[in-house]
Parts: C-alpha cells; sequence; structure tokens
C-alpha cells in the first residue's frame, strides 16, 4: 500500500497536526509505503530523518504562501502520477478550506476529521458524529482515498525515526489563477494563546462557580506554567474569552498533561482532550463523566484542594 502525507509547515515549523497524520500512517499494522510532502524546503531535513521512504519537496513560487487553488493544483498532479492509496493530512483549518475543493475536483472520497486508523484486511477509518456521541467504522472501495487526522488522536513526538528516506525535489507547473489575490498575512492579537501546542494545561468549568474564582486555577497554572483553559459554559458565561475554549466548539488540544478543574466532563468537552498524554480531574461529584477518561480522579471541593495543591508545588520547588 502506497500512503502520502501532506506536512503543513512554514520556515521549518512543522504543524503538529500533520506530524501526528504521519504518526497515524506509520501505526497502520500493514506499514505501508510512506512519502511525505511539503512545500517548504526548510522542513525537507526534519523530514528525512523520519521513518518514511521518501520526502517529496514540491517546487513553485505559487507555493511559498498558502494558495488553496495553487495548492489543489499541485497536489492534483502528484495524485494523478502516484496514484497512492492514501493521501493524509492534519485536519487544520487550511486542510478544511482547500482538501474537500481537491476530492471534489478529482472525485475520490475525503473522509474528514478521523480520530483512528487500522488497517484489517483493508483500512478502517473511525470518525465521530452527533458531537463526539457515535463513533462509526468507515471503508473505501476508491483505489484512493484522502483523509484527514483529527488533532489529538495520535501524538506528535511519537513519529518514528529513521535515517533512509529519500529526498527529491520536483518543479511543479501552476497556472496562476488571478480569482485569488495576496494580501497581508493575519497576525494573531498579541494575546491569542496557541492552545493546542501547549504542553501543560489547566481547563477550568462551571464548578469553579463565579469569575473572582478564577484567580486560583491561574495561580495553580502559573506555578507549574501551565495556560488556562475552559469548557464551553465559561466562556457562555463571559469569564474567559473564547479562544481558551476546549471541545468540539473551540480547541482540540493533546498535551502531556491536562489538569481539568470542576469540569464534569460533557461527551462535547472531551472530544477536545481525550487525546492529552495525561489527565487529572478534580471534582466534587463522584459519577462526573470526566472520572471516566481520567488517568488520576480526585474527589473533593476545588476550592480546598486547589489552593493546597499550588501552595505544594511552591514549596517544592523552593527546595529544589
Amino acid at each position: 500500500m502506497k500512503s502520502f502525507v501532506f506536512i503543513q509547515s512554514e520556515a521549518g515549523v512543522i504543524n503538529k497536526n500533520s506530524l501526528e497524520a504521519l504518526c497515524g500512517i506509520q501505526k497502520l499494522s500493514s506499514r505501508p509505503s510512506i512519502t511525505a510532502i511539503t512545500f517548504d524546503e526548510q522542513s525537507v531535513e526534519t523530514l528525512s530523518g523520519y521513518n518514511i521512504d521518501r520526502v517529496l519537496h514540491l517546487k513553485n513560487p505559487l507555493l511559498q504562501s498558502y494558495n488553496p487553488l495553487a495548492y489543489v493544483e499541485a497536489i492534483q498532479k502528484i495524485i494523478q502520477t502516484e496514484q497512492p492509496n492514501l493521501f493524509a493530512f492534519g485536519h487544520t483549518y487550511e486542510a478544511r478550506d482547500w482538501v474537500p475543493r481537491l476530492s471534489a475536483r478529482l472525485d475520490i472520497p475525503f473522509i474528514s476529521d478521523c480520530t483512528k486508523i487500522r488497517f484489517e484486511n483493508n483500512t478502517i477509518f473511525t470518525r465521530h458524529i452527533y458531537q463526539g456521541k457515535i463513533a462509526c467504522d468507515l471503508t473505501s472501495s476508491s483505489e484512493t482515498t484522502i483523509l484527514s487526522i483529527q488533532s489529538g488522536s495520535y501524538r506528535s513526538d511519537e513519529v518514528d525515526s529513521g535515517s533512509s528516506a529519500t529526498v527529491e525535489n520536483q518543479e511543479v507547473d501552476i497556472v496562476e489563477d488571478k480569482r485569488i489575490s495576496q494580501e497581508d498575512k493575519f497576525q494573531e492579537s498579541k494575546g491569542t494563546v496557541d492552545l493546542a501546542n501547549s504542553d501543560l494545561i489547566v481547563s477550568i468549568g462551571r464548578g469553579i462557580e463565579k469569575e473572582e474564582n478564577i484567580p486560583i486555577a491561574e495561580e495553580l497554572a502559573q506555578a507549574i506554567g501551565a495556560e488556562i483553559g475552559s469548557s464551553r459554559p465559561v466562556v457562555d458565561y463571559g469569564w474567559v474569552p473564547h479562544d481558551r475554549q476546549i471541545g468540539s466548539s473551540g480547541h482540540i488540544v493533546s498535551p502531556k498533561l491536562y489538569l481539568a478543574v470542576g469540569i464534569s466532563g460533557a461527551v462535547q468537552h472531551q472530544v477536545g482532550m481525550k487525546g492529552s498524554e495525561a489527565i487529572i480531574a478534580i471534582n466534587k461529584d463522584k459519577n462526573a463523566p470526566i472520572f471516566e477518561i481520567a488517568d488520576i480522579g480526585i474527589v473533593g471541593d476545588i476550592f480546598e484542594i486547589i489552593p493546597k495543591l499550588t501552595a505544594a508545588i511552591k514549596e517544592h520547588k523552593q527546595k529544589s
């Protein structure tokens, strides 16, 4: 089986979700031939250090900045020439923008937002529907299938290393489409937080009770060097901005540690954080759904536990 993975990157910085997609393809039991495709020359050396067969660097001035129509034309040519069985993407905002157009133009299926892929006589794609309440398995009869991997479904730090990947630089002809003109690149506001790439997150739910109590969690986050996240109700109350929201209608995260404070753990929230390496939940309700996926569960009053935990961490840091 021949598999391609598109690597979204800029100036040598590889998108974490793209590496998660690569990890998912590597874990297929059929061990397919793997080609990583990139438009970014600065990422080639890094990619060649992974356990893949080939790095294909596509070169054209129109591919140096985001251009969905140019991207479609470039990858369309590759699929038509190489005819891979699987073509995987990270389920990034960019991929959601241009990959459906690629699928439509080639008239091949696009199975989006997959949480798992496995091989059992055929490739099986698992994706969740109804806001994560139901998991469904899909197969494809098409010779080529496009898929995207949901952020957090695999771990970017589990991509296998190697040393035998060949590197190919290929010029690709693209006809410039005047319907799209390049403008100044969008700049995130200075206060915007990148939860998707945070290793440590302290996340608060409605159990925090009121906005005035949030500093309790913020002090803990500061003590361990974590970012503050939240469930949807806290955002709906206006206590924290939307860029802190985690869940099906917010960020999908996969930190090394996710500390859920006063979060019951509705399915919609679990969709956004279940890929975390370690989950610690603190909640006074012993039947809270969050405990079903937590590695460590603490039943108790967060207003008693969090200050004591913060104090213990600070004391330990001072001694060390």
